[in-house]
């Protein structure tokens, strides 16, 4: 019975320490991709004072291109059917559900951590890019013929930011899986494509500025690079009393 004890005590302190290295691992990962985040995302920041101090030369531009976009989508039936299709495919819950297979094939090669890794930034980022929305409290295009609508506020672009988010996590993720130079300029232009067609449907539709979408596009690509920036740090074997983990995955 002693023995017994002795050994859940033991196996609780085992658990113990274990948690414990395991925030020491991730304490500064963490911090360095916080830190990163300020500097990534900082133009976002700077747009989003712009945005609700209403700067007279963007606001003005904001408008002039939504006028002009929006007129080219009335003189063209087909093109506003294709880009409200456009709209449609690539929801925010569509686009992340479309990243699954790229996860689980990263996983089914050994690359778990970065699986893990993948997974995390998107769910994290769809949820900091509408954190920003209720923060800034933009809203939407008012026209007096709209094209189309949506609810919501409109800085910054849901569906810009999250395609950003997505094409931009899959490209890192499949990254060293790609054999050929060929293979990964293919999926990083796909990727771009996705991205910059999905900002104009929103600006040609009428439904954001190009503000919004710009910021949502970097907002992106700052998030991702800051996390990317967390995950690859390793801290420094001197100062830390973890047990030596892992060796690093490879990337």
């Amino acid at each position: 019975m002693g023995e017994t004890t002795a050994q859940g005590r033991a196996g609780r302190t085992r658990r113990h320490w274990s948690a414990r290295d395991l925030g020491r691992a991730l304490a500064p990962r963490l911090a360095r991709s916080i830190a990163a985040a300020a500097l990534t995302c900082l133009p976002v920041g700077v747009a989003a004072v712009l945005v609700r101090t209403q700067w007279d030369p963007l606001i003005s531009a904001d408008r002039a291109a939504i006028a002009a976009a929006t007129d080219l989508t009335r003189d063209h039936p087909g093109l506003r059917d294709a880009l409200i299709a456009w709209q449609e495919v690539f929801l925010p819950w569509h686009v992340y559900a479309a990243a699954v297979p790229v996860l689980a094939w990263v996983w089914s090669r050994g690359l778990r951590g970065r699986a893990i890794w993948g997974f995390i930034t998107m769910m994290v980022g769809w949820n900091l890019g509408l954190d920003v929305k209720l923060l800034v409290q933009r809203a939407r295009p008012l026209l007096e013929d709209p094209v189309s609508s949506a609810p919501g506020f409109s800085f910054p672009s849901g569906h810009a930011f999250n395609v950003a988010m997505a094409a931009t996590t899959c490209v890192v993720l499949m990254w060293p899986l790609m054999g050929s130079r060929f293979a990964r300029l293919a999926v990083s232009a796909l990727a771009a494509v996705l991205i910059v067609v999905t900002a104009l449907d929103r600006v040609y539709l009428g439904v954001h500025f190009p503000s919004d979408v710009v910021a949502g596009v970097l907002l992106a690509l700052g998030l991702v690079a800051a996390s990317w920036v967390g995950f690859m740090h390793q801290p420094n074997p001197a100062r830390s009393t973890a047990p030596p983990g892992p060796p690093p995955e490879t990337v």
